[in-house]
């Protein structure tokens, strides 16, 4: 049973800390220092926890002592634990850059306590075996992002946040609906029992219209087609750590919750449902890449290649084997990673310039060589170029998806590796190269501070793709498990 506390205590120590932030708002020093301090804490138990779930299996946590299917249980597998520890390293980096970068008026109205509550809701999300109190961390996480969304008061803030929280609040709705056609056709809410209860039923057409209905709401907040509408808008309006966050994150919330629903629950109609799932992740990918090609605004042009990553995973869930779904779960670590590294990359470049436009750039490698040459790894990270971490991802989904016969898809994910490269590179070589637009002495801000962050994260980014070999039985156990709902339901009901 102490063991089995460890599942929640990656939820309790950013819950506990952003509770005390509340009462020291008007310290931010003591706020700086307690935010740092619950971020390492997160890592290094979230770390232990993987560890923990890789030698000795999936671990539950029963709350209030009430057995599952009846009670609220939290769940532990290696996928849900390597997205935790991924998440909580992403949130130490952004905490960090937010201490030089977020500015003394956001500090005083709670920012790193609603930050705190933002991470509680990311990792419950993860750690919920219950469909339910899935919908419940999805409202904690998404009423924090209405915070921070807006924090700030800016013309651009206020105009993108109603289009943000509208969407969501109807995407909400349907969460509840759906939710609530499930517990009348089976009766349960628990994950595990859910599998087990409509496995009983059979391939009745209820249940894939109710896959659907969740595979509607999961793909609204994971932004792929045609569901991505108010993503370029809203992530551009708030400053740089909290476009950070919801970049690497609150995508990825959405991502995990189709593959989680989609292998454990919905499992019985594959050759509807993922096929549906794939064309939805080709599209997402076309999108994706047009978008980033088309901009100018170094933002956008990275918000966009969040929606080609979405549609590269998601492609690996729709192939549908071990190979493909291990390629997916590593794609989305790398992807969590490069991305918040990326967003605050190009956020050092907006502070030294003073605007988002790649055209009034240029030069800035001779004054910020640093910079510079972490933008080129991380830009090359994110192509997928060998043997860094982007590649080991695409290179499974590819595999995998030749092995399934997607063969369509499995060329579009390549497809996609070079025009992500040239939209990135777009970015290196009009923002780094060519007339320095300039001088030092008429730059708008300092650096100072903020390369730090970007440093841990390009440094797990590249440990990643070069100790793969280190990391893949983590992966490829938990694409097996993924694989055989039958060693999450014996995990969570026994017998």
């Amino acid at each position: 049973m102490v063991m089995n506390n460890l599942v929640i205590l990656p939820l309790l120590i950013p819950l506990l800390a952003g509770i005390a932030l509340i009462f020291l708002h008007k310290y931010i020093l003591a706020q700086k220092w307690i935010s740092a301090l619950s971020a390492v804490l997160t890592v290094i138990v979230s770390g232990y926890l993987v560890q923990f779930v890789y030698d000795n299996g999936i671990q539950t946590l029963n709350l209030g002592n009430w057995k599952a299917p009846f009670g609220i249980v939290l769940v532990a597998d290696l996928f849900a634990s390597i997205l935790v520890f991924t998440t909580s390293i992403v949130s130490l980096a952004c905490i960090l850059y937010s201490f030089k970068s977020i500015g003394i008026d956001r500090e005083r109205f709670y920012y790193y306590s609603v930050v705190q509550f933002l991470i509680v809701g990311i990792l419950g999300a993860f750690l919920t075996g219950d469909i339910f109190n899935l919908f419940v961390f999805f409202e904690v996480m998404l009423m924090s992002s209405y915070v921070l969304i807006v924090l700030g008061g800016t013309k651009i803030q206020l105009r993108e946040s109603i289009k943000y929280i509208l969407v969501n609040i109807v995407s909400s709705a349907l969460f509840v609906t759906a939710v609530a056609y499930l517990y009348a056709v089976t009766g349960t809410l628990n994950m595990a029992d859910l599998s087990v209860r409509i496995n009983e039923i059979g391939n009745e057409g209820i249940i894939t219209v109710i896959a659907i209905l969740f595979l509607v709401v999961f793909g609204m907040k994971a932004a792929i087609f045609p569901l991505f509408f108010w993503l370029p808008g809203s992530y551009q309006a708030p400053p740089t750590p909290i476009t950070a966050f919801f970049g690497a994150l609150l995508t990825k919330v959405g991502v995990y919750s189709i593959i989680r629903v989609f292998t454990l629950i919905f499992n019985q109609d594959v050759a509807f449902t993922h096929t549906i799932i794939g064309i939805l992740a080709g599209f997402t990918i076309i999108v994706g890449v047009i978008g980033a090609i088309a901009y100018w605004d170094v933002k956008k042009i990275i918000i966009y290649n969040i929606m080609t990553a979405v549609g590269v995973i998601l492609a690996g869930l729709a192939a549908f084997s071990t190979t493909a779904l291990s390629g997916a779960i590593f794609y989305v670590v790398h992807d969590m990673v490069i991305k918040a590294a990326l967003f605050l990359l190009v956020g050092a470049m907006i502070v030294i310039t003073g605007t988002n436009n790649l055209k009034e750039m240029g030069g800035l490698i001779r004054n910020h060589p640093l910079l510079g040459w972490m933008f080129f790894v991380a830009a090359v990270t994110l192509a997928g170029i060998p043997p860094l971490s982007g590649f080991v991802g695409k290179l499974l989904i590819v595999t995998g998806g030749f092995e399934s016969e997607h063969y369509w898809l499995a060329g579009l994910v390549l497809l996609s590796s070079l025009l992500v490269l040239y939209s990135v590179f777009k970015i290196f070589l009009n923002g780094f190269w060519g007339e320095t637009k300039l001088a030092k002495e008429e730059e708008k801000g300092t650096t100072k501070g903020l390369l730090y962050p970007c440093a841990l994260l390009l440094s797990i980014s590249i440990i990643l793709g070069v100790g793969a070999d280190w990391f893949y039985p983590y992966i490829s156990e938990a694409a097996e498990t993924l694989m055989n709902p039958s060693i999450y339901i014996q995990a969570v009901l026994g017998g």
